[in-house]
């Protein structure tokens, strides 16, 4: 891996996992010592995660990391809508039905993962990834499916500012599944608005828990 490539990673999975709050200061110096790597590498880290809207200039003080605010989700969740309901609706029409009839079937089991042996949920997390993976594929539209890993990576950081209850989490669970049955039975209109009912109620809890990152 390059040395940017490597800055670029670390940095961005710190900013994802919240390791590194909003507003602070990214200093070229600092990092590449804490990274280990020199400064040009990570100015060009920095640079690929301003584009991402990870980052920005603030004047005096250089780079930082960038802010979430309840203006921002309601806008990443309008334009989620519009990507998640089209893609689902494609992968409806294009995919294989039996991916999405497995993903089905282990979303319906996925209660069983949400416990206090995992608190983080990373195994939960990982077979909704799946889900989405599933989707990206089915659609054959590069296009869309990269515009979407773009927003995935600011929908992380939200889910993180939301109270990270089970009832909410099994409730989604079967909200998740409901999006793989209908893509599964070829059926887009049902897809389509399977997503949207999640996403109404994934915005309704994160704005009903929302946390501001002090």
């Amino acid at each position: 891996m390059r040395a940017s490539d490597k800055a670029y990673a670390a940095l961005r999975e710190d900013i994802i996992e919240w390791r590194l709050a909003p507003g602070t200061v990214l200093a070229e110096v600092e990092q590449s010592e804490r990274l280990g790597v020199s400064r040009t590498p990570v100015r060009e880290a920095l640079s690929r995660l301003s584009a991402e809207g990870l980052t920005t200039a603030a004047g005096g003080r250089g780079v930082v990391v960038t802010d979430i605010s309840l203006e921002d989700i309601d806008e990443l969740f309008e334009l989620r809508e519009t990507l998640e309901g089209k893609a689902a609706a494609l992968a409806a029409e294009r995919g294989d039905p039996s991916v999405f009839e497995k993903l089905h079937a282990e979303l319906l089991r996925a209660p069983e993962m949400l416990n206090d042996s995992d608190p983080a949920r990373h195994d939960y997390y990982a077979l909704v990834g799946r889900l989405d993976e599933a989707i990206d594929q089915a659609i054959s539209n590069s296009y869309l499916a990269q515009a979407m890993r773009s927003l995935r990576v600011h929908l992380v950081r939200v889910r993180r500012l939301a109270a990270d209850d089970a009832e909410r989490l099994h409730a989604a669970a079967a909200e998740h599944a409901a999006i793989a049955e209908a893509i599964a039975a070829g059926n887009p209109r049902l897809a389509e608005a399977a997503t949207t009912l999640h996403l109404h109620r994934s915005l309704s809890h994160v704005k009903a828990t929302h946390t501001p990152h002090k």
